[in-house]
């Protein structure tokens, strides 16, 4: 049973949340978030973000860097940019973009039902980005990210986030991307309802923030550590999270972009690619269906269609998708891609994108193949994450994103 609880929210004044409200800190590579940040001293990338304050080539990992964070952080609530409410209350968060709203009940997750399995992963993380988190989270005492969860819908749930929803918006505003966010201060008289209505909800399970959700676990046990004494009611025992249900999710594709061939030439290349793939030349356009992937090389795309023999052992939950058949019998033992969570050869791209930057990549870089995936979808993942086992990495990319900033849980120091 999921424990899922109110909190005292740190938030942008309802003036300053368009200009607090940024994309998450994953999304961007350095030079990226630097450009984001010019002309934005509002935007929440600055602190999530911190190199960002400092001249390029500076260590941005080093304590300053997260010292930063926090100076911001207490700059902004000492100029009432950020407030925080008296009660402890639950938040619901809807997303609508082109169209299609879904809606996220923001709270606190427990980090034992982490421990416990209660709270269920599909990927393994990286130690490299966990420090960076576990840093920031430590340095701050302020988780900043939430991270982004999934349950199965349960009506009563869902009947009530209508019901608050008929009552006027905490924020109201369209981001940059044509996103639009909506959020509602959900009244502390339901939170007794809602305390019940998660208990009910067997587990969580992380669809987005793999690596958010494992740092603020070990922060967590870094304090439980400092504070022996700890009761498990203190804000450290939590994590923050947005709750969605899994009706309302939609999943993107999520791209692979490989720089070489491996040093193998075009018809050896294509020869192992037969082995395993009915190939054929194809227009620009997204894959159909599970079961075909869709290659770009040599400004020429192909349709790869998985062979119905090489299908007959791959019936668990892991192996069925899409991801994992190509990461198998192409990316590894062809390509030579044998971790890809790590090898420099390999880049993942978000589907949000789309194929023109996949067609981008490889006619910049002779040699390069690209690859289009079709979504895994939610139920794929909920199966995995049931069996525990564990989805190859950069499976999902789900859209929208939630923005950073609007809510911030702060820990003890």
């Amino acid at each position: 049973m999921a424990k899922v609880l109110p909190f005292q929210a740190l938030r942008p004044a309802t003036d300053y949340a368009k200009d607090v409200a940024a994309l998450p800190y994953d999304v961007y590579s350095r030079e990226e978030a630097k450009e984001a940040v010019k002309g934005k001293p509002l935007s929440f990338l600055n602190i999530d973000r911190p190199e960002t304050q400092f001249e390029d080539g500076h260590d941005m990992y080093g304590d300053d860097v997260y010292k930063k964070a926090d100076e911001m952080i207490q700059s902004f609530k000492e100029k009432g940019i950020f407030i925080k409410d008296e009660q402890k209350h639950y938040y619901i968060y809807e997303l609508t973009m082109n169209g299609r709203a879904q809606n996220g009940i923001v709270a606190l997750s427990s980090i034992d039902d982490y421990i416990n399995g209660v709270c269920k992963k599909h990927e393994n993380t990286v130690a490299e980005k966990e420090v960076d988190r576990i840093n920031h989270v430590d340095v701050t005492s302020a988780q900043t990210g939430p991270i982004f969860l999934a349950y199965r819908q349960k009506q009563e749930i869902s009947d009530l986030v209508e019901k608050v929803k008929k009552e006027p918006p905490l924020y109201d505003f369209v981001a940059e991307d044509g996103v639009k966010h909506t959020v509602w201060i959900v009244d502390d008289c339901y939170n007794e309802t809602l305390i019940k209505a998660f208990e009910n909800v067997e587990a969580t399970y992380i669809a987005d923030g793999h690596h958010r959700t494992a740092s603020a676990v070990k922060v967590g046990l870094k304090r439980r550590e400092e504070h022996p004494d700890y009761t498990g009611e203190e804000e450290f025992n939590y994590f923050l999270s947005v709750l969605f249900p899994d009706n309302e999710l939609y999943i993107m594709d999520y791209n692979r972009f490989v720089k070489d061939l491996n040093g193998l030439s075009e018809k050896e290349f294509f020869g192992g690619l037969l082995n395993v793939f009915n190939v054929s030349s194809s227009e620009f356009g997204a894959p159909e269906r599970k079961g075909i992937v869709k290659m770009y090389y040599a400004h020429q795309w192909y349709t790869l269609t998985m062979k119905e023999e090489c299908l007959e052992d791959r019936n668990d939950p892991v192996t069925s998708l899409d991801v994992a058949y190509l990461q198998d019998l192409v990316l590894t033992p062809i390509l030579g891609i044998e971790d890809p969570r790590v090898d420099k050869r390999i880049s993942f791209i978000g589907g949000i994108r789309g194929l023109k930057e996949l067609e981008r990549l490889v006619d910049e870089k002779e040699g390069s193949v690209a690859f289009a995936m079709y979504p895994t979808s939610i139920d794929e993942l909920l199966a995995v994450a049931d069996a525990k086992m564990l989805m190859p990495p950069k499976s999902t990319w789900f859209e929208p994103k939630l923005r950073s900033g609007l809510f911030i849980h702060e820990i003890e120091r």
